[in-house]
């Protein structure tokens, strides 16, 4: 079983490669970066505070500054009072940000529409499935895993 789990995970990775790849091109088609990309959808759906975005994102929060600002310089979002947190804005969307992501998910939509042509819906959704319990056993043992 840990023979298979292990070409799981090289499959895994080889996909993701293929679709960062692909993202990066529906992205930039709008003048944006599949890093861009994932923070304005990130935030459309409330505002977040960078930390929290980075979090969201399982990436680190100097990467997602760096990319925020470049959001806020190009219009795309903007930093709000956190009513929470004094020194930790909230970041969210300007109108033109919404439209940005809106052209670029309409995009990718058209793209998944031609992917998943051939695979039925129950295969993506019991793939769906699996992923989800390995992702939750990963983190079962790591919060059960001793501190190095």
């Amino acid at each position: 079983m840990a023979e298979e789990l292990a070409l799981l995970v090289a499959d895994v990775f080889e996909a993701a490669g293929l679709l960062r790849r692909m993202g990066e091109g529906v992205a930039a088609a709008e003048g944006q970066t599949q890093a861009r990309w994932q923070l304005l959808s990130v935030v459309s759906e409330e505002p977040l505070t960078v930390a929290r975005a980075a979090r969201r994102l399982g990436i680190a929060r100097q990467g997602v500054q760096r990319v925020a600002n470049d959001l806020v310089r190009e219009d795309l979002a903007g930093f709000r009072p956190n009513p929470d947190h004094r020194g930790s804005p909230l970041l969210t969307l300007t109108p033109l940000g919404h439209a940005t992501l809106e052209r670029i998910t309409t995009r990718a939509s058209a793209i998944h529409e031609v992917l998943t042509a051939d695979i039925a819906a129950a295969d993506i959704s019991a793939a769906r499935s699996l992923l989800h319990r390995v992702i939750d056993e990963v983190r079962r043992y790591e919060e059960q895993a001793p501190a190095d």
